[in-house]
């Protein structure tokens, strides 16, 4: 059975869990929707659902340096009280989160997040790509989607696969939302920085040769 986006949206907001969490539950489940919120309960990522409208002004940031000291990370994460945010829980999944930004380099927390011209950007490579290579009209939309989705997973951080599950089957939303089930409070990745030593600049050229010659006039 194909598992449509709107099913998929459907048993999110049911849920609270993440996109590909209730993809995949539903494929498990072969469309059926009550099934799938069986399975997601089951793997404490259904229990996030009826919290994440709660007021999370509690937490701490977590920073992560990387060895050498050329690449660093600040986050923020909110959590609805204080003696939450100093469990060992909380304290390990914050540095978590920060070496994954510092591996996986995220540009924005949320797809909600994404501006809308950017995506439209995106949308018009994808379509352009899949007109150029004869694609028949009919499947063209999907192939978009398809493509959209996979930078979803490059570019934000709920969607991206957790870098220390080394199945890649974790979103970092689902370990969110595990999170959520565990102490029973909402908890949500308010926002980051990665500062990366040079990035951005113009980087000055190591051949010495060349700009030997391009000094001497060529």
């Amino acid at each position: 059975m194909e598992i449509t986006p709107q099913m998929v949206k459907e048993l999110r907001e049911k849920t609270g869990a993440g996109m590909m969490a209730c993809k995949k539950s539903l494929e498990e489940a072969v469309g059926d929707s009550e099934k799938a919120v069986d399975i997601l309960r089951k793997k404490g990522e259904a229990s996030g659902a009826k919290k994440a409208s709660r007021i999370a002004a509690e937490g701490m940031i977590g920073h992560y340096i990387h060895p050498g000291s050329k690449l660093g990370v600040l986050v923020e994460v909110n959590c609805e009280t204080d003696f939450a945010a100093r469990s060992e829980d909380f304290t390990l999944f914050v540095k978590d989160i920060c070496m994954h930004i510092a591996a996986a380099n995220p540009q924005y927390v949320r797809r909600d997040e994404v501006p809308a011209a950017e995506l439209e950007r995106e949308k018009a490579i994808y379509r352009d790509k899949a007109l150029a290579s004869k694609k028949p009209e009919a499947i063209i939309e999907k192939i978009v989607t398809g493509q959209l989705e996979n930078y979803y997973k490059e570019v934000c951080l709920y969607d991206q696969a957790f870098v220390k599950d080394s199945t890649g089957h974790t979103s970092v939303e689902q370990l969110v939302n595990t999170l959520i089930g565990k102490i029973g409070e909402n908890i949500r990745v308010r926002r980051f920085v990665r500062f990366k030593t040079g990035e951005g600049l113009e980087k000055r050229s190591t051949d010495l040769a060349a700009d030997v010659r391009e000094a001497l006039g060529g």
